[in-house]
């Protein structure tokens, strides 16, 4: 599974890296079906947010490192190299910029709901 990240660079700043998730654990779900999955990983506090249609925020870092998956609306995430990526409905990146300046976040179709899910340092790197 393909997904954005966005990090700290070594100067402090951010940008967008292209990650890939593997779903290559086979196990046996209800009905004798063959699943695949990812990693399993232990999270923190989840939380499902509603960002204002009119969001419009200024750097600031991930509070943690966490999946940003939105569930319904449009951001706009601009990291400090300028790169801007746009997010819809059913998209997830994982935000990982817990330090340095971080990144911008605009709300371009909103209000967005975005469920949070804090992920592990070791996880997806």
């Amino acid at each position: 599974m393909k997904i954005t990240q966005f990090v700290t660079t070594d100067s402090g700043g951010s940008c967008f890296e292209d990650i890939e998730i593997p779903v290559d654990i086979e196990r046996e779900g209800a009905g004798g079906y063959i699943l695949m999955s990812s990693e399993p990983f232990d999270s923190g506090a989840v939380a499902f947010v509603q960002l204002p249609a009119d969001l419009d925020q200024d750097w600031h870092p991930a509070p943690t490192r966490q999946f940003v998956q939105l569930l319904s609306g449009t951001i706009e995430v601009t990291t400090t190299d300028l790169e801007t990526r746009r997010f819809t409905a059913g998209e997830i990146a994982i935000a990982g910029d817990t330090t340095g300046q971080g990144h911008r976040t605009r709300v371009i179709e909103g209000p967005a709901l975005v469920i949070f899910i804090p992920v592990p340092a070791s996880a997806f790197g």
